[in-house]
């Protein structure tokens, strides 16, 4: 019972939608219909401001630090560890509290990385950041840095639990990105330069 609650919370606080709330309670703006319309901290970014977006990141990112860390805790079991990982992320990307449409499951597995290992969640963001600066798409930009990743986690640790649920997750996270996929591949995707945001807003 104990294990199967674990779970649900997972789910759960997975599905809160964090992109979603906060445009819609402090700026009256339904993420939904503006930007691409997904409900993630870079759409955020870019339709409202650097702020909110990153508020949002951290907020989701949460959303995959916190049970991980919780069970970690509780439960000396490999496998359940694993499905909470799992669960959190797919929380966020089929939200029950938004008719299982989500977002794309970045930043909450960039917080499971940072509650599983602590330096895997590091290893993502040296990637992240200076990919997006540099490329200016953060679709790419993310695909990159989850992958590499976990490759990188997985010859560290020789192929532990973490490695199999990194991995899921950017394969998650890859099916996600196919439209930011096919735009890429047509020079369509949309950029974002998060240098200009920050000096524009100062």
């Amino acid at each position: 019972m104990k294990v199967l609650l674990m779970i649900l919370f997972s789910y759960l606080i997975g599905s809160i939608p964090f992109s979603y709330l906060i445009p819609k309670y402090f700026k009256k703006i339904d993420i939904t219909k503006v930007g691409s319309g997904n409900i993630g901290g870079t759409n955020v970014m870019r339709s409202i401001g650097f702020f909110y977006g990153a508020v949002c990141m951290v907020l989701d990112a949460l959303k995959g630090f916190i049970p991980v860390m919780i069970a970690k805790n509780i439960f000396d079991d490999n496998l359940v560890i694993f499905f909470v990982l799992i669960l959190s992320v797919l929380g966020h990307d089929y939200p029950i509290f938004m008719k299982f449409k989500g977002g794309k499951g970045v930043a909450t597995t960039a917080g499971v990385m940072f509650g599983s290992t602590g330096y895997s969640g590091f290893v993502f963001l040296g990637l992240w950041i200076p990919l997006v600066l540099l490329t200016k798409i953060a679709s790419l930009s993310s695909l990159i840095a989850l992958f590499s990743t976990t490759f990188i986690h997985m010859i560290v640790s020789g192929g532990d639990i973490y490695s199999y649920g990194f991995l899921v997750l950017s394969l998650l996270s890859l099916y996600k990105h196919k439209e930011n996929i096919r735009r890429i591949a047509r020079g369509e995707e949309k950029r974002i330069d998060i240098i200009k945001m920050v000096r524009k807003k100062r």
